[in-house]
């Protein structure tokens, strides 16, 4: 005799089964899709742009085939001169990464939340360098007071161009002394080492980082030193208007000393461009680069 209930009620148990599993399956999907945007919200890049000044810095190779190739602290440079690895970590941190090869105009610096100006070039680097004019300082100026944040990045004497750099950072209180700290011969890496690091939101997880041949700075209000050793100041930064600004007398975070590819272990550069990216992203503004 067939029981007709029992195989009812075992049909019913594995329909509820079924939806019960659909359910678990949805409430996971769904959590897995908020966490995601959770995780999102909380890069402090979202929704800011950091856009790389090549209008200043703009040296050219040519190559084995005669062509002419952009290069030196760009985006697209995956060779130890650029810049490709410090725009993926800036990536991974939420932002989007863009290029000028214009001047800084009002235009441009909209479409900005963060500007790096890095290595203005000298006459000796190109035949037709583009010194920082006063419109564009005053310009930049003007940025920043409403909300913008600079980061500089020069270099040392002999490889930067100072007297018009100098022109845009004095009026933040920063100024670049032209000389040259942190001689590094061979591979004694430990002579540009900096240990001695504050423990503030710019340092978090660093304990070590390499710097080689840098220009040092000089501060005056409103800027005050993030980094001083031996007397020398080798960081600075000001708050300005409802902006920021950043500074050190070198390009730093290049491929070649970006990453442990060169440096031996124990220099945390990688871990200090993360970590002073985050800090001066969560100083931008979002902004529609559209």
């Amino acid at each position: 005799m067939i029981n007709l209930n029992g195989r009812a009620l075992q049909t019913k148990t594995l329909a509820m089964k079924s939806v019960a599993l659909r359910v678990i399956a949805l409430i996971v999907l769904l959590i897995t899709v908020s966490s995601g945007a959770l995780c999102q919200q909380a890069l402090p890049g979202v929704g800011r742009v950091v856009c790389l000044d090549c209008y200043h810095n703009n040296e050219w190779r040519t190559l084995k085939d005669g062509r002419r190739e952009r290069y030196h602290y760009i985006w697209e440079d995956t060779s130890n001169s650029g810049y490709s690895e410090l725009g993926n970590t800036i990536k991974s941190l939420g932002a989007r990464i863009s290029e000028s090869n214009v001047s800084p105009t009002k235009s441009v610096l909209e479409k900005a939340s963060l500007y790096i100006i890095v290595d203005p070039d000298t006459r000796a680097e190109t035949s037709d360098p583009h010194f920082i004019s006063d419109r564009e300082a005053a310009t930049l100026v003007n940025w920043v007071r409403g909300g913008g944040v600079l980061v500089i990045f020069a270099n040392d004497s002999g490889n930067c161009e100072f007297e018009h750099l100098n022109g845009l950072s004095d009026r933040f209180g920063i100024h670049f002394d032209e000389d040259s700290r942190n001689d590094v011969k061979g591979k004694d890496f430990q002579a540009g080492a900096f240990t001695n690091l504050p423990r503030t939101k710019m340092f978090r997880n660093v304990k070590k980082i390499y710097l080689k041949e840098i220009s040092t700075l000089t501060v005056r209000k409103p800027a005050n030193s993030n980094l001083t050793e031996g007397g020398d100041v080798i960081m600075a930064s000001a708050s300005f208007g409802r902006g920021y600004v950043f500074a050190v007398g070198d390009p730093w975070f290049y491929n070649e000393y970006f990453d442990n590819r060169k440096l031996p272990a124990g220099f945390d550069n990688y871990d200090a461009a993360k970590s002073i990216f985050s800090w001066l992203l969560e100083k931008a503004k979002p902004v529609n680069d559209k």
